[in-house]
């Protein structure tokens, strides 16, 4: 049997279910990339909002490429189980705010009329760094952005919204870059630019692009956990998502029209994410690309792994507090020691089983923000990360292929860096001033000599 909403009333009564009628409640958010985070996060802000009486904020579920999710979801109705797994134990809840999943290029019309319709008032992301579409300078890869891209369905709605002199929408990013709001703000007027010059002044006046800071670890579900699950539901969920206790969300009070009350549930809604973004992208995400380098290095497969080896945590130790945590300003209460303390207990969870190889994905895309911006604000003032430059040494033999195929969108790009600079060189081949990992970071001769030294 499988979780629909016909078999709802045969769940175990330790199982929550959605505390509301879901028939009667309409689309109100049109979500992009609905993979495993969206569904442990935002999509659950969204259903305790519902399940407290506020109105039309059902989610449309978009994938932008495969149809696995929609495949998965669709035959639930759009119901899915969210596990959360501590020390304590395992807790169960059924999410009932996605209303439906589609893949874009097959629905094309429906996707395009629903972010057109009046009803429709936040658009929100979870496409990965890579999903933006950007060069390695930052600007929009125009050849990348092509018509399947969210910007190309964005726009042919905008056009839509402004002949029906409809209001503008929120476009919510909900992915770890550094100004996600800014970001996708510029990205989108550079593709209106291009495509529809006519809509840049009406986005620009019309459309809002809070940046946000995202922050639960949500391993990608196995099969095991589906089995697991299963005996749990008495039926089989095929979408099902595990995490963690703990959730942080927080957003820029910057919409363009109505919105769920997210922050009675446990966002926290402020004029500025910066501190809270920075914190985030440099000591969570920072800790969590060395640890799926230098723990793939040594052998680990999973996060508790890697942070209980003898060699690895006072590295990342160091990192969190010593490197990523003194490049910050933080927000006022914003306490970076008991994050970091936080940080190390939730790394330890044994219980999520959180892979290296998932967190090692799309590197190239990641370490900007993780790694690079924490480098160049020390070397400013003349001081050095031993513990990112060593991270960096593993990551560079993961684009070597040490740990196995390369699954990094600039990976023929990574290769041919390997091939024509070789060990000795790549360092500069890389991140010096004409490599596409340029920043404003420049490595000193000592520092390439570390580098070097953490490669096998």
């Amino acid at each position: 049997m499988r979780l629909s909403a016909a078999n709802l009333s045969a769940l175990p009564a330790s199982v929550a279910r959605p505390g509301y009628d879901r028939d009667t409640r309409g689309v109100g958010i049109v979500h992009f990339g609905i993979g495993a985070f969206h569904r442990a996060h935002m999509a659950a802000y969204t259903d305790d909002a519902m399940a407290s009486g506020e109105g039309d904020w059902r989610i449309l579920g978009v994938s932008l490429r495969s149809p696995t999710v929609r495949d998965q979801m669709h035959p639930q109705d759009g119901l899915y189980t969210l596990v959360e797994r501590s020390l304590e134990g395992s807790k169960a809840r059924i999410i009932g705010s996605v209303a439906d999943v589609l893949v874009a290029s097959e629905e094309r019309e429906r996707l395009v009329a629903t972010l057109a319709a009046a009803t429709t008032h936040i658009v929100s992301f979870t496409i990965t760094e890579k999903g933006y579409c950007r060069a390695p300078d930052g600007s929009l890869d125009l050849a990348l952005a092509d018509e399947r891209s969210a910007f190309a369905y964005l726009a042919e709605a905008f056009s839509r919204r402004r002949d029906a002199g409809l209001p503008g929408l929120t476009l919510l990013s909900c992915d770890n870059l550094s100004g996600n709001g800014a970001q996708l703000r510029r990205l989108m007027v550079e593709y209106l630019g291009a495509h529809a010059p006519d809509l840049t002044g009406w986005f620009e006046n019309e459309c809002t692009c809070p940046s946000t800071m995202v922050d639960r670890i949500v391993p990608a579900t196995t099969n095991a956990d589906r089995i697991e699950i299963e005996a749990l539901l008495g039926m089989r969920d095929e979408a099902a998502v595990v995490t963690e206790p703990f959730s942080q969300w927080v957003i820029e009070d910057n919409f363009a029209g109505p919105r769920p009350a997210w922050e009675k549930y446990g966002a926290q809604i402020t004029s500025d994410v910066h501190a809270y973004e920075n914190a985030k992208l440099r000591m969570l995400n920072g800790a969590h690309s060395a640890l799926a380098y230098l723990g793939l290095q040594r052998g680990h497969e999973f996060v508790h792994q890697a942070i209980a080896d003898p060699q690895l945590a006072p590295l990342i130790d160091k990192l969190m507090r010593d490197e990523a945590a003194t490049s910050l300003t933080p927000a006022p209460g914003q306490d970076v020691s008991a994050y970091a303390d936080a940080l190390i207990d939730r790394f330890k969870n044994p219980s999520l089983n959180h892979r290296l190889a998932q967190i090692a994905m799309d590197g190239s895309q990641k370490i900007p923000q993780r790694w690079l911006e924490t480098l160049a604000f020390h070397k400013a003032s003349g001081q050095q990360c031993p513990s990112i430059l060593t991270a960096i040494g593993a990551w560079l033999g993961h684009i070597r292929g040490d740990n196995g195929v390369v699954d990094d969108p600039m990976a023929e790009t990574l290769k041919a860096a390997w091939d024509a600079a070789g060990k000795r060189g790549i360092v500069v081949a890389l991140f010096g001033s004409d490599g596409p990992m340029a920043s404003d970071w420049v490595s000193s001769d000592a520092e390439q000599e570390q580098i070097i030294a953490a490669l096998k």
